[in-house]
């Protein structure tokens, strides 16, 4: 039995990982590609269904997801939906600041109960494109935040509530 690719597509502001979408996808664009953007999504829905649930609720939502990867495969224009999920990023190159606020910030998230991208960069290309100069840096939602010190854990505490607030 062949594997399925995986691939993460974005379902409602969240990245979710889909099992034979792009078979799906190429056998409707062979088959289907005179139908209906409806008759598309519906299509689509039954093959991706075939090798992963889709909860009736969700349906909705993954068949706009799906028709927007349909549409991106064959070169048309979609909008790129946006993440609805926190990502928060430490830059700096591992030092024992850059650990500390790392771990500062999982216990602040772990307090507060609130799921968040949490990661840490330390890639000097990757640093040098949000512009900051010194670390550890602090970044929530593409936003930096906090350039060269850990900051306070009440600081830390106010800006995640601010941006989970306000996506």
């Amino acid at each position: 039995m062949a594997e399925k690719n995986i691939r993460q597509i974005m379902i409602d502001g969240r990245l979710i990982s889909i099992s034979g979408l792009d078979e799906a996808i190429s056998s409707t664009a062979k088959a289907h590609a005179q139908s209906s953007d409806a008759e598309k999504k519906e299509i689509l829905l039954q093959a991706v269904s075939r090798n992963n649930y889709i909860a009736p609720a969700a349906a909705a939502a993954y068949g706009r997801a799906l028709l927007r990867e349909y549409k991106t495969a064959q070169g048309q224009s979609v909008p790129e939906e946006i993440p609805r999920n926190l990502t928060i990023y430490v830059l700096g190159a591992g030092c024992t600041r850059c650990g500390e606020l790392t771990a500062d910030i999982r216990n602040i998230l772990s307090e507060m109960q609130i799921a968040a991208d949490l990661r840490h960069l330390n890639d000097c290309r990757e640093i040098a494109g949000y512009g900051v100069t010194e670390t550890p840096a602090l970044v929530i939602n593409g936003k930096v935040v906090s350039s060269g010190v850990v900051p306070p854990k009440s600081q830390i505490r106010q800006w995640i509530t601010e941006a989970y607030s306000h996506p």
